[in-house]
């Protein structure tokens, strides 16, 4: 008993350690990144700033972390929200109400702040995309209550009839200013959290997304255009992706895959090498099966404008 009890003391502190490393080596996050919430209609236009006469057809929330507030970008344009809603906007036909409720640093501990400052503010939305784990990661926060907080938040949304898309924690493999051992330990609990994360966002009727799968082929071919200039946020181009991923995922949950492509055809299981993934030549085996996780992968993308 007395060994097992060191052994259980010594891991935690191993795991303690890497992650006080991990901290020390990301970069704080100081800026305030750009926001545009409002009205966005199909055929593009500035952004109307919505006021409680100014109509919509769909409400469209973002929860998370400094990745859904869309850290690291110089324009309102760029960032996950507005590229989302511009897309759902066109996609749908619809106008397209954006709130977003991310915060910077945020982990998944601050979801349930989140969603009590989205009922504060007034019902819940038609629709939630949640970026959400990186900093569970780096704090350490335990891999099953992390899971189990994002699961809770999928329900809490779920349960006022919003639709639920959830970017998973992403692939810390692809982030080379981490040095190494600490970036394979970063990998390993990353994307371990992420399987158990799409397993809590689907028991709850959400949707998961993998990111770790579906975004770390294309951060490791070219980091140079993916990333920010801290080398540890996306860039513009990097945002662009993520949302190439999430929002098929969005309009289909919702129903309003209006493009031309069948909705039981616009998203098809990573697991099958005719997809997104499959068609990717050239890239190690590592990358295709880093989570094992099945999801929406991208058939035919609804444009992103």
């Amino acid at each position: 008993m007395a060994s097992t009890g060191s052994a259980y003391v010594g891991a935690r502190n191993l795991l303690t350690g890497q992650a006080d490393k991990a901290r020390q080596v990301i970069p704080k996050a100081w800026d305030v990144p750009p926001r545009a919430d409002g009205v966005y209609a199909p055929g593009g236009g500035p952004v109307q700033r919505w006021e409680r006469d100014i109509p919509f057809d769909l409400h469209l929330m973002v929860f998370g972390d400094s990745t859904a507030t869309g850290y690291g970008c110089s324009d309102a344009e760029e960032v996950p929200g507005v590229l989302l809603a511009r897309g759902l906007a066109e996609e749908s036909g619809k106008r397209i109400r954006l709130s977003t409720k991310a915060i910077v640093g945020a982990t998944s501990k601050g979801l349930s702040g989140q969603i009590d400052a989205m009922f504060v503010a007034g019902r819940p939305p038609d629709a939630a995309v949640i970026m959400i784990g990186a900093n569970d990661i780096t704090r350490p926060n335990g891999i099953g209550p992390s899971a189990r907080r994002l699961g809770r938040a999928v329900q809490r949304l779920r349960a006022g009839d919003a639709v639920v898309v959830v970017g998973t924690c992403p692939d810390f493999g692809v982030i080379k200013a981490i040095p190494q051992p600490l970036r394979s330990w970063c990998r390993a609990r990353g994307l371990r959290l992420a399987r158990a994360q799409a397993a809590a966002v689907r028991a709850a009727g959400g949707v998961p997304v993998p990111f770790a799968d579906l975004l770390a082929p294309h951060f490791h071919k070219t980091p140079e255009l993916l990333f920010s200039t801290d080398m540890f946020h996306p860039s513009a181009a990097g945002y662009s992706l993520a949302g190439k991923q999430l929002l098929p995922a969005l309009c289909q949950a919702l129903g309003e895959c209006n493009s031309g492509t069948p909705p039981e055809a616009a998203l098809v299981s990573r697991s099958d090498d005719r997809g997104l993934l499959g068609r990717l030549g050239g890239l190690s085996r590592l990358w295709r099966r880093s989570t094992g996780v099945p999801a929406p992968v991208l058939g035919r993308a609804p444009t992103l404008v």
